[in-house]
């Protein structure tokens, strides 16, 4: 139970006391006079007869003064006496607000499940049940109006598709989960949507493009708490800062020998769309647009799969597979290979001093030369509707998404902060991965689009970057081929 001091209780009380004290005193005067002719009577039989008469003659006149009289004295002791109340008014709330204005506040007992990745939940330095605990009972602690009981749960980011919507029921109040998978848990009844003050605070802290990547459908799913992109990793003994902006002057340098100047998964769909960005393509417009379909099978787009084409032969570029890229790092075989926030503690392990890293370059693609664009997205925090408890999942929500927990993750895990504040911040900036995150997000990237019709997209495309690393498409059947993936990316009813 939760004591709070209430002003407003105690000063009703003493109100209340002074308003009944007057009323006492007022009651007392009415009896008085009241009573008055009868007392003076018992006076009279005390003298005599011809005194009595002599009384009795002017007893009327008496009376009358004697009320009046009476009246007035009343009248001027409820004037003090009001007088007296409103000069004593504070002192008495004072008094009754220190010892006896108190109020009690009833505790609401609260029982949440929370689903975080195993990462967030193992012992680390300063966190001896992991982050994640932590984080809930700082949340519970500034709350004393919940009293909060939690059960944690593994499930990753990345999973959180897959796990929640077996039984949406069953599943967690809490949870957090990759952006792009908002519309299938969105279809699933597994997130709840968010407004009000919640919406504010999203808009206040954030980028366009992180706003961008937990909206569907115009409203808001979830409260992101740190981008999810690639960049590019390189060996800066090897390309200066000024090279690496741009892929075409990084494939024309000789690094020596046995040593490849550029990694990339190009059998991946989730980086293959940097080259169409580059060439000028779009997907569903800006990500937001169905209708808008797919332009890759223009003749930019067609140049872009050339590109490609022709950069799969090169003996300088490797596609990268299973760690591969890391190990030429670690023999300083590689110049520069992309990928996210994940491989930099082994990347920065296998370069040492020569480790760096920067947005995506550009690219001249049919003459033209364009920006390289990554796939941008967030990973969030999202509630299940089916909680009892909104109000206190959203606010968790809100908290475990928040700037102070972003600055936890960021110490102890080297997570990237989208905070605006947070992101600014000297010793955040400092730290090369996180800035080179940064300045993808906000130069060289593409929202992600949240619709159901990237459902289609994802294997046309892989088929495409697999082929071209495979010798199956060529400059001669590249139009053809480039085609047949929009074709597929488009079947969802385009």
């Amino acid at each position: 139970m939760i004591v709070a001091h209430d002003n407003s209780v105690a000063e009703r009380g003493s109100r209340l006391a002074a308003s009944s004290q007057k009323s006492c005193m007022f009651l007392k005067f009415l009896i008085f006079t009241q009573n008055l002719p009868a007392f003076i009577m018992n006076l009279s039989n005390q003298y005599s007869r011809n005194e009595a008469a002599a009384w009795k003659k002017n007893e009327e006149e008496f009376v009358m003064r004697a009320k009046k009289l009476c009246a007035l004295l009343l009248t001027t002791a409820m004037i003090s006496s009001v007088f007296a109340g409103c000069g004593k008014t504070t002192s008495t709330t004072d008094k009754a607000g220190s010892d006896t204005g108190s109020a009690k506040t009833e505790t609401k007992d609260v029982k949440l499940t929370v689903w975080g990745p195993q990462e967030d939940q193992a012992k680390i330095k300063g966190y001896n049940d992991g982050i994640l605990k932590a984080m809930c009972d700082s949340f519970n602690e500034q709350h004393p109006e919940w009293n909060i009981t939690f059960e944690y749960g593994v499930c990753s980011e990345g999973d959180a598709k897959d796990v929640v919507t077996k039984d949406v029921d069953a599943a967690a109040d809490v949870y957090m989960y990759a952006n792009d998978q908002i519309p299938v848990l969105v279809e699933a009844g597994a997130l709840s949507k968010l407004g009000g003050s919640t919406v504010d605070e999203i808009n206040e802290n954030n980028e366009k493009a992180m706003i961008d990547s937990v909206t569907y459908d115009g409203s808001v799913y979830g409260v992101p708490y740190t981008s999810n992109t690639w960049f590019m990793y390189y060996d800066k003994s090897k390309f200066s800062e000024d090279e690496v902006k741009s892929l075409d002057k990084m494939m024309s340098k000789n690094l020596g020998n046995g040593v490849t100047n550029f990694a990339f998964p190009l059998d991946n769909s989730w980086y293959i769309e940097a080259f169409y960005y580059a060439a000028g393509g779009s997907l569903f417009g800006d990500g937001t647009d169905a209708s808008a379909g797919c332009d890759w099978d223009s003749e930019a787009g067609v140049a872009a799969t050339k590109y490609m084409v022709d950069l799969a032969k090169n003996k300088k570029f490797s596609c990268e597979k299973d760690g591969s890229s890391i190990a030429k790092f670690k023999d300083g075989k590689l110049g520069a290979y992309c990928s996210g926030s994940w491989d930099a503690k082994a990347i920065k392990e296998a370069l040492g001093k020569n480790f760096a890293a920067a947005q995506l370059p550009t690219a001249t693609i049919n003459g033209q030369e364009g920006q390289m664009k990554s796939f941008a997205g967030s990973k969030a925090v999202g509630v299940n509707p089916k909680c009892e408890d909104q109000e206190v999942a959203v606010a968790l929500a809100r908290y475990l998404a928040g700037e102070e927990c972003q600055k936890i993750r960021f110490e102890s895990r080297g997570i990237a902060p989208i905070n605006k504040t947070l992101a600014a911040d000297e010793a955040v900036m400092k730290d090369t991965v996180i800035k080179a995150q940064a300045d993808e997000i906000a130069n060289a990237a593409a929202v992600q689009p949240l619709l159901s019709e990237m459902g289609s997209y994802w294997t046309p495309a892989e088929t495409m970057g697999k082929e071209i690393v495979q010798g199956d498409v060529t400059e001669a059947n590249a139009e053809k081929k480039t085609k047949e993936m929009v074709k597929g990316i488009l079947s969802n009813g385009l």
